[in-house]
């Protein structure tokens, strides 16, 4: 069995497929449990928010915890990503502003739980934006829920061009809550 390292990104896409499940109340005490643990790993003022799907009540989702973390400096950015490396967090990608992390992904498939961990800068955090704006307009949280369930169809195995096809709504949906600011 290959390694996840060894794989080419195609295998990964079979191996994880995006599959959109109901919402599960339970997904807030997974973020929870999993924040206590980056609290002992990370420096006190590191902030932690819970993004994405799994944090926008009554639409489905991916079954995928999103975190971002917000830290003060590019030098505690990169700090960040090595002393969650050493626990057991898999780099995804890095950007000069930006590092994602990820944990329960294995070489048979999805773990129970599985997170993602999206480390920030300050003012870099759009995705509090379109969360709050979501749970605050029920009906174009619909229309987001919508969205995705058409194109996990057709790009069930891509999550690239799923989260591509996503972007023109979820910047236009941010645009407008930022303005409500």
């Amino acid at each position: 069995m290959k390694k996840l390292d060894e794989m080419t990104l195609q295998e990964l896409w079979q191996l994880f497929p995006i599959v959109l499940t109901e919402h599960k109340s339970y997904w807030a005490d997974w973020y929870d449990e999993e924040v206590v643990q980056l609290k002992n790993i990370l420096p006190k003022d590191t902030k932690y928010h819970h993004i994405g799907s799994t944090a926008i009540k009554g639409i489905m989702a991916k079954p995928i915890i999103d975190f971002l973390i917000i830290v003060n400096s590019i030098k505690e950015l990169k700090q960040a990503a090595s002393l969650l490396e050493k626990h057991r967090y898999i780099k995804m990608s890095v950007s000069e502003n930006r590092v994602s992390l990820n944990k329960g992904y294995t070489e048979n498939g999805f773990a129970e739980k599985v997170f993602h961990l999206h480390i920030r800068l300050q003012c870099d955090e759009d995705e509090i934006y379109f969360r709050d704006y979501l749970n605050l307009h029920p009906n174009i949280a619909k229309e987001y829920e919508q969205l995705k369930l058409n194109l996990c169809g057709k790009f069930k195995h891509n999550r690239d061009a799923y989260t591509e096809a996503k972007t023109d709504f979820v910047k236009r949906i941010t645009d407008l809550a930022k303005q409500k600011c």
